[in-house]
């Protein structure tokens, strides 16, 4: 089964050729991580709890593609797996739609509302990034709807987590271990030294 691999700028492009689902990825709790992470680093206010459910939320989204396969739908099509939900589109599209339901009950204002639909865009673009991470599976289609190309980073040092949970079950330990190093130990990092930044910016 050949695949293809091109390097571009710092991604490595890959034609689709594999059509069998039970691929991998990083496990969604880890998503809700990196989330909560972009959120410390976005604000030091305490921020009210629909933001955090909002932000976490968005980071989860894309992988709702999963349930395609239920209706037959390949891995590798636009609308499979790492496809058309794991796009900047998708992003931007999400990011608006958060904004606007987190601005509900607040007096409106074109800046601030702006400034929410990046955040929302890079939360939920984060999950395409971290999957584009992995070392299994197919690659994302970040340019989706207009290109069903997928991408790989050529640094890809996550491991990749069944989407079965039986087969994740079944040897675990690789996967956690892997997250952990890779994402909620930086995610932590990151909280840590944005507090820091912020608690100078603030004297």
């Amino acid at each position: 089964m050949a695949m293809r691999a091109i390097n571009i700028s710092l991604l490595t492009k890959r034609r689709l050729t594999l059509g069998n689902w039970l691929l991998r990825m990083p496990t969604i709790i880890s998503h809700g991580v990196a989330a909560v992470a972009i959120g410390k680093v976005f604000t030091p206010e305490r921020m009210p709890a629909r933001f955090w459910l909002l932000s976490v939320v968005c980071a989860m989204l894309p992988d709702f593609d999963v349930v395609g396969f239920a209706f037959g739908v390949s891995y590798s099509d636009m609308l499979g797996h790492r496809g058309l939900t794991h796009s900047f589109a998708f992003a931007f599209i999400v990011g608006c739609v958060a904004a606007l339901i987190r601005s509900q009950g607040t007096p409106r204002d074109r800046k601030t509302w702006f400034i929410f639909i990046i955040y929302f865009f890079i939360v939920t673009a984060s999950h395409g990034l971290l999957d584009a991470m992995t070392n299994g599976g197919l690659g994302v289609a970040f340019f989706a709807p207009f290109s069903n190309t997928r991408y790989f980073f050529p640094w890809r040092p996550i491991e990749v987590s069944p989407l079965g949970l039986d087969v994740f079950f079944s040897s675990p330990l690789p996967v956690l271990w892997s997250e952990l190093k890779w994402i909620w130990v930086p995610s932590a990092l990151v909280v840590s030294a944005s507090q820091i930044v912020w608690s100078i910016l603030k004297r």
